[in-house]
């Protein structure tokens, strides 16, 4: 029964972004062990990833658009750190928000601020990531462990083989990931080119994410109305 449960976790999901009018969204990526009181930059990582969410709701067309459509609705891995920062950022300026979250042996539980009817449990990774990237406008990458990594190259990889389209990729904080992946060392070693290296971008503050993102193309609704869900 395997095929009928990745049927099922897929039309789901389709069917409740539907009907909220969700076209496209923002991928926030981050470590689920950020605190906003954490040690060391925790609590500024955690303070970026909440305002960039909240900028780019209410600029993005998350909230409503003229033709009951939404886009650029911020989506993440639905659980605590990073996750629970975006997610509330977007609470913050009355836009709905997703939350991809997944049954793990240790439980991890979704968190408060993602909208609850767009609040999903996984059980396959894979249907997982394939919600996440397939109306995905962006991905921004705040700094994470294994889990962050995992969904960061897969999306990476997606570009750099064109089985995705050319959406933007902006990383939060560039002397974390140049600490954890020497990119220059694999350019120098001929496994990427250095064309694979414009794939993604890196920004220091949460209006930078933003302004990257619109200079890469991100599209943007032109008009934008009263939060809430679309009339059925």
């Amino acid at each position: 029964m395997r095929g009928v449960r990745f049927m099922l976790e897929f039309a789901k999901v389709d069917e409740a972004l539907a009907a909220w009018g969700v076209r496209s969204t923002l991928v926030v990526f981050g470590s689920a062990r950020i605190a906003e009181d954490g040690p060391g930059r925790q609590g500024d990582w955690y303070g970026a990833a909440r305002a960039f969410a909240a900028l780019a709701s209410r600029q993005g067309g998350a909230i409503r658009t003229a033709d009951r459509l939404r886009d650029n609705v911020i989506a993440t891995g639905g659980g605590p750190g990073i996750m629970e920062a975006a997610n509330l950022g977007a609470a913050d300026v009355g836009a709905p928000s997703i939350g991809f979250n997944i049954s793990l042996p240790h439980e991890q539980e979704p968190n408060a601020y993602s909208t609850p009817e767009l609040t999903f449990r996984f059980h396959y990774f894979a249907m997982r990531k394939m919600h996440l990237a397939m109306r995905a406008n962006a991905l921004v990458v705040f700094p994470g462990g294994f889990g962050t990594l995992d969904e960061l190259f897969e999306i990476l990889t997606l570009r750099q083989t064109d089985k995705s389209p050319p959406i933007p990729v902006v990383l939060f904080d560039e002397a974390y990931w140049r600490s954890v992946i020497n990119f220059d060392a694999l350019l120098a070693a001929g496994m990427v080119d250095s064309a694979d290296l414009k794939i993604f971008r890196f920004a220091e503050t949460p209006e930078q994410i933003w302004a990257e993102l619109l200079d890469c193309g991100l599209p943007v609704a032109a008009e934008r109305t009263g939060a809430g869900p679309p009339n059925r």
